[in-house]
């Protein structure tokens, strides 16, 4: 009996009919086998999650789906029809649609342009703009996704902007839908309503494949979880029932701690500060208005608060990416205002962006050319004028190996490697060089839980060493769990700061929402 058959017979006459089957997809890149004699199946009506480690195989499979990759070997088939998907094209005319993790929309088009575009309704022989208007509202009527058909894109929010990315499936009349990690950049109230809209979804008879590693998120609103570990299926389970500490351990082959454990703080001097900063957002905008804080040896101090209200421009003007347009900002008592970001990383300041991708990454570079991005014209990686690839490749393969990052290969390319593994290689490089700040932005965004509890020990190690740590989270229990105080934003200031310990989840909404006092602030 083939593995195919083996989960239909698992599944069985249990579920809903089967709408989708993929049955021993098997799929290499050179000596990788990224998804090995793979099978699952999708009831209608049904949401099924699909929960692996970073570089388990997840992404690899569902783009075989969605006809971006073309397997070696397997089967998949649509409504009991075995069929070719040789392109996205094709997946579409089959119903299939996909929202990917990082957005395909084109952000100086509509959100009516956006959605229409390949499929536009036509009038004569050009686009019948007030119908594709028209079309556009209905569908996000219908299904509850409160978009403006003739909004920008550039001008929506993440959230926002991924409700166009399923109308666009829509649209095209998708009854399979695979989102792969949908929460990633998401707030938990985005991620509430994204909910909300699934459930509305599969009650009108899509049936989704829900790819993600947030092990809670996927009991709250799947029938079953299919497992993947190192491209193979290692289960399927029934969601009801199901605890997130027997995922953790199907996901990763082993136990896993949940939880953050910590001492106490054994604080010193203040290393990193700010006073009265005030810093544009991109758009000209202020972003950061009149921001003061400290960061002490020996502490996490997290920073909490709902997605666009001035957390990134503080995490970028403090590591000296971003002018600031007044205040100061000092580091180990030494005023570095003025200074760019080399400079402050000279003095001991080290930074993960929250964007790995574009900001902490080079793709096209090797990963051992990324390790030494900061530092190749120093000692030992050159010497008068001279840079050694050798020694870097050699520095960058402990780094790698230090970090678990997979593979462990300095000659792979940034791009390849999932985006755990890209985040753990931004990690090795910049806390490598033993620095006394970091500035960690969203340091577990996108990431699975095995990742995540790496992460974790390696920040509170780095707390324990004496060093400074500025933690900028949108994950509210990340937030609680690894700082020592928290500060929270709203509308580009600090609008309260609490001992960790008397920070409660309801203390920090009201905060969030800018309603945690009557004068809008609240110290303890």
């Amino acid at each position: 009996m083939s593995e195919g058959e083996r989960q239909d017979e698992k599944a069985g006459a249990a579920g809903a009919p089967a709408v989708l089957e993929m049955r021993d997809i098997t799929k290499t890149f050179g000596p990788v086998k990224a998804n090995d004699n793979i099978s699952l199946r999708l009831g209608r009506g049904e949401i099924l999650g699909l929960l692996g480690e970073n570089g388990a195989g997840k992404s690899t499979l569902m783009k075989i789906l969605y006809g971006l990759y073309k397997p070696d070997s397997g089967t998949v088939v649509v409504d009991g029809e075995p069929v070719q998907v040789r392109d996205p094209k094709d997946a579409v005319s089959r119903g299939i649609g996909m929202v990917h993790q990082h957005f395909t929309l084109i952000p100086p088009l509509t959100v009516a342009e956006n959605i229409v575009l390949g499929a536009e309704p036509r009038k004569g022989g050009s686009l019948d703009m007030a119908r594709a208007v028209r079309e556009t509202g209905e569908l996000a009527e219908r299904y509850g996704l409160k978009v403006d058909p003739r909004a920008k894109v550039a001008d929506l929010s993440v959230g926002v902007r991924q409700r166009v990315e399923i109308l666009k499936a829509l649209y095209r009349d998708a009854r399979i839908l695979v989102l792969d990690e949908p929460t990633a950049v998401l707030t938990p109230q985005e991620t509430e309503d994204l909910f909300s809209t699934l459930k509305e979804l599969v009650a009108d008879g899509l049936s989704i494949v829900l790819i993600t590693h947030k092990l809670g998120e996927l009991l709250g609103v799947s029938d079953e979880i299919t497992i993947i570990r190192d491209g193979k299926v290692v289960d399927t389970v029934q969601t009801e029932g199901t605890t997130e500490a027997q995922l953790a351990r199907l996901m990763v082959g082993r136990e896993v701690l949940l939880r953050v454990e910590k001492g106490g703080a054994e604080v010193g001097e203040t290393r990193l500060a700010a006073e009265d900063l005030i810093v544009n957002a991109s758009t000209g905008a202020v972003a950061v208005d009149g921001v003061s804080l400290e960061v002490r040896a020996g502490e996490i101090l997290g920073v909490a608060g709902v997605d666009g209200n001035g957390q990134t421009e503080l995490a970028e003007a403090l590591a000296g990416t971003r002018k600031i347009e007044s205040g100061r900002v000092s580091l180990d008592g030494q005023d570095v205002t003025r200074l760019g970001s080399n400079n402050r990383q000279e003095r001991g300041l080290a930074y993960v962006p929250e964007d790995r991708g574009a900001k902490g990454l080079v793709q096209d570079f090797k990963l051992y050319e990324n390790n030494a991005l900061k530092t190749y014209n120093e000692a030992p990686f050159s010497r008068f004028g001279w840079i050694f690839p050798k020694v870097m490749r050699r520095q960058a393969a402990e780094n790698l190996r230090a970090y678990d990052v997979r593979p462990p290969d300095p000659d792979a390319r940034a791009g390849s490697l999932s985006g755990g593994n890209q985040q753990k290689a931004v990690l090795a490089r910049e806390l490598s060089g033993d620095p006394g700040v970091i500035i960690a932005a969203q340091p577990t965004r996108g990431v699975d839980v095995g990742a995540i509890e790496f992460i974790h020990r390696r920040l509170i190690e780095e707390r324990e060493k004496g060093k400074a740590i500025l933690l900028i989270s949108l994950e509210l229990e990340e937030v609680r769990s690894l700082s020592d105080r928290i500060v929270v934003m709203y509308g580009g200031r600090i609008v309260g700061e609490l001992d960790a310990a008397d920070a409660t989840g309801e203390r920090l909404g009201l905060l969030m929402a800018g309603r945690g006092t009557e004068e809008g602030r609240e110290t303890a």
